[in-house]
């Protein structure tokens, strides 16, 4: 089980944006990033050595490690109904168990259905929780569980505005503003464009009650573009230190261990166990 004493517990409220396909690399200095590099750098904590875990690819085992602490044995980017998932030992069903709000919230869906299939702008395989049985109802577009807390994207500004944001928010921004595709986008840039979304909600987020009180936002990459090379990771929060590079060896085990570690939700799973929580980023009490 988790310790039910980490420092970490300081942390309310936890809000994670997942981009896509690039290589810390790409984005640390970049003109194209001037957001990132202006403005988050500065206010908050990065990790410098933060990687995909070793061989993971392509994007949609990453999204279920963030989840789960493993890929399941999945190495593709399947849909749910063929790579639909039985388990029910991952994060979100242990916030439920302990009584914990969660949503994840999904640029370009409507929230009428569960969004099991890609259409538009809007892909499956960037939201992990529709991968597991006990949220979609065993793959039903029906399932009451999946639609309450897969949401659109839209909504989690009313949310954030009237108190009801939930403890966990999973944000997946659509392919072109998570800098997953380079043409049909506002520009071909898809830094720039991923970069320019994150200053349109980024203040949102910075502006609410749930991220003053001792809130948290984690941004990071699902997995480098090339290889195993360092991605991105940036946390802004009132406990944050700014400014800091962190320089330890971190992986997306580290990133569930420590939203385990905040709710103390457990037994730590798979390689969470395993992993350095990413502690170092924050100015947390003894």
């Amino acid at each position: 089980m988790p310790d039910g004493g980490s420092p970490l517990r300081s942390i309310q409220t936890v809000f994670i944006i997942v981009m896509e396909n690039h290589n810390w690399s790409d984005i640390n200095g970049s003109a194209s990033a001037p957001y990132i590099n202006g403005t988050l750098l500065p206010a908050g904590a990065h990790a410098s050595q933060y990687y995909n875990p070793p061989g993971n690819h392509p994007s949609e085992p990453n999204y279920l490690w963030l989840e789960g602490g493993t890929n399941y044995g999945i190495h593709d980017d399947g849909a749910p109904v063929t790579n639909s998932l039985t388990n029910t030992d991952h994060f979100v069903s242990l916030l439920d168990n302990a009584g914990l709000s969660w949503k994840s919230y999904q640029e370009g869906i409507g929230g009428d259905t569960c969004p099991l299939t890609a259409y538009g702008l809007y892909a499956p395989k960037h939201n992990p929780m529709v991968f597991f049985d006990d949220i979609t109802g065993a793959v039903d577009p029906l399932s009451a569980i999946c639609i309450s807390h897969v949401r659109p994207l839209s909504e989690l500004a009313t949310d954030l505005s009237s108190g009801q944001v939930p403890r966990y928010s999973f944000i997946t921004p659509n392919l072109c503003n998570d800098m997953h595709n380079s043409t049909g986008c506002p520009t071909t840039d898809s830094v720039k464009n991923g970069d320019a979304w994150l200053a349109q909600w980024i203040p949102v987020l910075l502006a609410s009650a749930a991220y003053r009180n001792n809130g948290a936002i984690f941004i990071t990459w699902d997995e480098s573009e090339t290889g195993d090379e360092p991605i991105g990771m940036l946390v802004l929060s009132p406990l944050a230190k700014p400014g800091y590079t962190s320089a330890i060896y971190l992986t997306h085990s580290s990133t569930l261990r420590t939203f385990q570690e905040i709710f103390d939700v457990g037994p730590f799973l798979c390689d969470a166990a395993n992993a350095v929580d990413l502690s170092d980023l924050f100015n947390l009490p003894p």
